[in-house]
C-alpha cells in the first residue's frame, strides 16, 4: 500500500542538521548513535565524580545540589541507618566504571562513523533496513523493549538478591523479599486507585513489584513485535519513515519527562527526604515551577530538569511529526509526496 510522507532531499540538509545528514546511511547512523550513547554513560560518570568530590558528610545530601548521588543512595550503595552515607567508595567505583563503559562506546561510535560500512546492508543485511519496511521497523521496536524490560529486571535483581534498596518507611537498606505479584495491585495504580496516580506507591513490595511487571509486559511485547508482522490496518495508521519515528520517540520521551517530574515531586519512598529534601508544591506563580519554599533541594533541581526537557522534547515532537506529514516550515505548505510502505 501507499501512503503519504516526508522524502527529505539530502543535498538540501544543512551541516547543522546532525543527524538528518544520515538518514540513508545506517552504518553511521549507527555510529552516531553507539557515540551518542558514550557521550550519556561519559556525563553519568563524570558528573557522579564531580558530585562525590564536592560532596560533604557534614551536610544534608539533598541541600547540596546533587542528582546523581541521591539515586545511588536510594539504591542502598554506602547507606547506613536513618539515611546516613557510612561509605562513599561504591559512588567512586560507579563513577569510574561508567567512564571506563564510555571509552568503549566512543570507540564503537568512532569506529562505525569512519571505517565501518556506510550501510549496514553492504555487509551485515540481518542488521540492515529501510524505513518504509514496516516488520524490520517493528524488529528494532521489539530489541528496544526487551532491553528496556531486561533494565527493568536489573532493578529488580538488586532488590532481590544484591543488597537490596533504602526504605524510607523504615531508615534501612533491605532485601525486599516478597514483592507484589498480584496484578490488580500493581495496575490498579495506573486506574487512579490513588490521589496521586503511580506517584502514590508507598512500599517497596509494590515498587518492586511493578518493575517486575514492567519487565514482564516489555519482554513480551519485545518477542511479540519480533515474531510477527504489523496488519494493514496498523500500516495504515502511522507514517513509517525516519522523521516520523524521531517525533514519535520524542512525543514519548515528553510524556515520560512529564511523568518523571511529578513522580519526583512528590513521592518520597523512590525519592526519599534523606537525599532529595522535602516533597514539593507544584505551581505556575513563581519559579522555579517545582518548589518547596525557597530552598533549592535535590528534588526542586530533578523536577525542573524533567519538567522543562519534558517540554522541549514536546516542541520537538511538534516539529518532526508536522515535517514526517509533509509539512514544509520554509514554504507553509504540505508536500504531495508519497512513499511505499512494505
Amino acid at each position: 500500500m501507499t501512503m503519504s510522507m516526508a522524502v527529505q532531499n539530502p543535498d538540501s540538509i544543512p551541516w547543522w542538521s546532525g543527524n538528518a545528514r544520515l538518514t540513508n546511511l545506517s552504518g553511521r547512523l549507527l555510529g552516531a548513535h553507539v557515540a551518542h550513547a558514550g557521550l550519556i554513560v561519559f556525563w553519568a560518570g563524570a558528573t557522579t565524580l564531580f558530585e562525590l568530590a564536592r560532596y560533604q558528610t557534614s551536610q544534608p545530601m539533598s541541600e547540596q545540589g546533587l542528582i546523581l548521588l541521591p539515586h545511588l543512595a536510594t539504591l542502598g550503595w554506602g547507606v547506613g541507618s536513618g539515611g546516613q552515607i557510612i561509605d562513599t567508595y561504591p559512588y567512586f567505583v560507579i563513577g569510574v566504571l561508567h567512564l571506563i563503559s564510555s571509552a568503549f562506546l566512543g570507540l564503537g561510535g568512532i569506529f562505525h562513523s569512519l571505517w565501518g560500512p556506510p550501510t549496514l546492508e553492504e555487509k551485515f543485511s540481518f542488521f540492515g533496513y529501510r524505513w518504509q519496511d514496516a516488520n524490520q521497523m517493528t524488529n528494532i521496536l521489539g530489541i528496544h523493549l526487551m532491553l528496556l524490560g531486561l533494565g527493568a529486571g536489573l532493578l529488580v535483581a538488586k532488590a532481590l538478591y544484591f543488597g537490596g534498596l533504602y526504605d524510607s518507611n523504615l531508615g534501612e537498606v533491605r532485601i525486599i523479599e516478597n514483592p507484589t505479584w498480584n496484578f490488580s495491585v500493581i495496575f490498579s495504580y495506573f486506574l487512579g486507585s490513588n490521589k496521586q496516580w503511580i506517584a502514590g506507591v508507598d512500599n517497596l513490595e509494590d515498587l518492586v513489584g511493578g518493575h517486575i511487571w514492567v519487565s514482564i509486559v516489555c519482554i513480551a511485547g519485545g518477542i511479540w513485535h519480533i515474531t510477527t508482522e504489523p496488519p494493514q490496518f496498523v500500516k495504515g495508521l502511522f507514517v513509517w519513515s525516519g522523521e516520523a519515528y524521531l517525533s514519535y520517540s520524542l512525543g514519548a520521551l515528553s510524556l515520560m519527562s512529564f511523568i518523571a517530574a511529578y513522580f519526583v515531586s512528590v513521592n518520597t519512598l523512590a525519592y526519599p527526604i534523606e537525599f532529595y529534601g522535602a516533597p514539593l508544591s507544584i505551581g505556575f506563580d513563581r519559579f522555579p515551577y517545582f518548589y518547596n519554599g525557597d530552598l533549592l533541594s535535590s528534588r526542586v533541581w530533578l523536577a525542573n530538569a524533567h519538567f522543562w526537557l519534558g517540554f522541549f522534547f514536546l516542541q520537538g515532537h511538534l516539529w518532526h511529526a508536522l515535517r514526517a506529514a509533509g509539512f514544509d516550515f520554509r514554504t507553509g505548505e504540505v508536500r504531495p509526496t508519497r512513499g511505499e510502505v512494505m
